[in-house]
């Protein structure tokens, strides 16, 4: 097993060009330098997905998802980084050329793979088993038949049976090959403690899960038997290839269906999702049974913005679910509530109604969360006080994770006339929730940075804290990450630019880049991003700019030099070929030398604008590409009302403003998180010296804050000239 060898990676980055990518799912039209079609990612009427060839990226102006070609491809088609970029190979017919992997790597990939390898195999004996044993025939598709599920969605969705037998899957998946280690680690099979072997999921039906791209990472086993005693479903296990929060049953059937409805409905189990797809109801997925998860709630927002959550009747669940509103409502999902009429759920509705009814009955009966969490915590309280008033806290709560402030008003109103209730007492309640929301937030997204190695750590440039102070780290990093990934946002966009002057102490020039003073700027006040991610991707570019950069630059200059030569000998070619005195040849002469230097300076500045950029966004992490496309993929454009009768500045002609200005900005945050400390310390200061240090602390952070404060405002450098 190898690895694509990192110069065959840059050559395909280099050679992709986003245009012919996003034209292969994409009807593009030509718009100026740009070119524009119907977004991809969710459904609308007027174009607004925007392709740059200069720039190899693509943006939507309505949902901002976007990206570098292979970006594009891995969102499009759902492939991890290395399928994409073989994707692309294969698309620009370039040889792949690989490297060995290291020992660690070598091996954790092939049990992956060996992994991956048995579960599909075991799908297969399972579905197998169904139609090609007598008791997967008398039990397991009586039971599915029974419970009205078609052929086609048995095949649809891969299910199964395993035989009765306390080892038979074992002993066939050795016998034709498979190691032991690996039905173990899938979970396919268990050992006892006496050291038997055995079949995890004998005399159940069998329900594959699969990932986005369709590998079989998991499996789930129903009982038939009326045994009390016996657990109705058994799972497998966690394992370095499934991890249950991350994945959604019938994600893999209903993607494409939730892209082009531009909508998901949310169930329960599994046969709830084979039971509504067989209705006809194809844009539905399940948790599997497990409390809805962040990741699972991101997945659905990767497809589509608009989600149903569909319940059954049974009370107790509801009010136990109520949660997972709150989650899609935090990732900015727009939420609808159907609830099944009594002793109903979604698997016997679909059954007991035709396709038109389903559809109708969902249609109608979808109702806004407010309305839905009302009905259930205001049922039965309407004449207790303390009962109401905990019901609409509840319901405040919620609103409270809505991420988008004008629609957080809207339901406030709405609440407000709902339960005759002071708008503005709510209002203030909200804005209560909010930052408790957004705290609690900053603490979990700053968790990684308190847990990590100290390897890791020290790869990161984060300092280790002690486990007392972690939650302090927590707040202080939240705090500050507007405003770090404020000043990373202009390091990452124009850090390779030349920015100004600097003298040397024997009075020598040099000229720093925007990434250079801003580096030197920090490491003046020992100041590392608190935010491991952006400290990372900070430390990123700051490598590149000092190892591939200065080569990749070198290259560029001499194409693009020699194609200024190219285009000033074709130009003198036209003049002498059109001139007619010589005076009106030195003119042109002279006019064409000015164009063509003025071409290869814009081209040059243009490739080290986009350089940072594009590295980034088809960067092989993860977290580096979102943060990128986070930081690069702007949302929205100004509108060309505004742009079409003058000038307005842009952000790159304002460097000298915008660098110093976000700076200082970081420096204050710092300051004042200095101030809040020494405040802290002060309130439990009993000692009069330690006060009267701590007083005199405070009055330096003051008179530092009022300095940056006079600074903020004021270009405080001269610009390279």
């Amino acid at each position: 097993m190898r690895l694509i060898d990192q110069v065959t990676v840059q050559r395909i980055l280099d050679t992709a060009d986003i245009v012919e990518v996003v034209s292969d799912f994409v009807s593009l039209k030509r718009r100026g330098a740009n070119y524009i079609g119907l977004c991809p990612f969710h459904n609308e009427r007027t174009p607004s997905f925007s392709v740059s060839k200069s720039k190899g990226i693509c943006k939507c102006f309505s949902c901002g998802k976007g990206g570098s070609p292979v970006n594009f491809v891995m969102e499009h088609e759902q492939m991890s980084f290395n399928e994409a970029l073989r994707y692309l190979a294969k698309k620009y017919n370039i040889e792949i050329v690989e490297q060995d992997m290291t020992e660690e790597q070598r091996d954790k990939e092939r049990d992956r793979e060996n992994m991956f390898a048995v579960n599909e195999w075991a799908m297969q004996q399972f579905e197998s088993n169904l139609t090609g044993t007598a008791d997967g025939r008398e039990i397991g598709l009586t039971y599915f038949r029974h419970r009205g599920i078609s052929d086609e969605m048995i095949k649809k969705f891969h299910l199964g049976y395993a035989l009765e037998q306390s080892d038979v899957l074992y002993r066939t998946a050795v016998d034709r090959g498979f190691s032991e280690k690996y039905l173990l680690a899938t979970g396919l099979c268990a050992r006892t403690d006496k050291g038997r072997v055995y079949d995890r999921f004998r005399g159940r039906v069998i329900y594959p899960v699969q990932t986005l791209s369709g590998k079989v990472v998991a499996f789930g086993g129903r009982t038939l038997k009326t045994d009390k005693s016996v657990a109705k479903y058994v799972n497998s296990p966690e394992s370095d290839i499934y991890l249950k929060r991350k994945v959604l049953y019938g994600l893999y059937q209903a993607k494409q269906s939730i892209v082009k409805k531009d909508h998901c409905y949310l169930v329960e189990g599994y046969m709830d999702v084979i039971s509504m797809y067989q209705s006809g109801v194809t844009n539905v997925v399940a948790s599997s049974g497990t409390s809805l998860t962040t990741e699972q709630v991101s997945l659905i927002h990767r497809f589509t913005e608009n989600v149903t959550v569909i319940y059954d009747s049974d009370a107790a669940g509801i009010k136990a679910s109520l949660r997972g509103i709150d989650m899609l409502l935090a990732e900015g999902l727009n939420v609808k509530v159907v609830q099944f009429p009594e002793g109903e759920d979604p698997d016997s509705f679909a059954q007991s109604h035709s396709s038109s009814e389903v559809e109708e009955y969902l249609a109608i009966h979808a109702t806004d969360f407010i309305k839905f969490k009302s009905d259930i915590l205001m049922d039965g309280v309407e004449n207790d006080p303390v009962r109401r008033s905990e019901a609409i806290t509840e319901i405040v709560r919620s609103i409270a994770h809505i991420p988008r402030e004008i629609t957080r008003n809207v339901y406030v109103q709405e609440c407000a006339r709902n339960f005759n209730f002071d708008e503005k007492v709510l209002q203030r309640q909200v804005a209560k929730f909010y930052e408790e929301i957004r705290e609690k937030e900053g603490h979990e997204r700053e968790k990684a940075a308190v847990d990590i190695s100290p390897e890791r750590q020290a790869s990161q440039g984060v300092a280790a804290k002690p486990a007392s102070s972690s939650k302090e780290t927590l707040d202080e990093s939240a705090f500050l990450r507007p405003f770090e990934t404020g000043l990373l946002k202009l390091a990452v966009k124009y850090g390779l630019l030349p920015f100004c002057d600097v003298s040397d102490a024997d009075g020598s020039t040099v000229t720093f880049t925007v990434l250079q003073y801003i580096a030197d700027e920090l490491a003046a006040d020992g100041i590392v991003f608190r935010n491991p991610d952006c400290n990372y991707v900070f430390n990123e570019i700051v490598t590149l700019a000092e190892t591939r950069w200065p080569a990749d630059y070198q290259a560029k200059s001499k194409s693009l030099e020699a194609l200024r030569a190219r285009e000033f000998e074709d130009g003198i070619m036209h003049i002498r070929d059109t001139a007619t005195d010589i005076g009106s040849i030195n003119a042109m002469e002279q006019q064409l030398r000015e164009t063509v230097d003025s071409d290869f300076t814009r081209r040059l500045d243009s490739f080290a604008v986009d350089y940072l950029s594009q590295t980034l966004l088809s960067h092989p992490d993860e977290s580096v590409r979102r943060l990128a496309n986070d930081l690069l993929i702007e949302k929205y454009q100004l509108s060309k009302v505004h742009t079409k009768f003058s000038h307005i500045e842009t952000e790159q002609e304002q460097l000298l403003d915008l660098v110093p200005r976000k700076l200082f900005e970081l420096k204050d945050a710092i300051l004042c998180l200095r101030l809040r400390a020494v405040r802290g310390e002060m309130s439990h200061a009993s000692d009069f010296t330690m006060v009267m240090e701590l007083m005199k602390r405070q009055k330096e952070i003051e008179d530092l804050r009022k300095e940056l404060a006079k600074l903020i405002g004021d270009r405080v450098i001269s610009p390279r000239r």
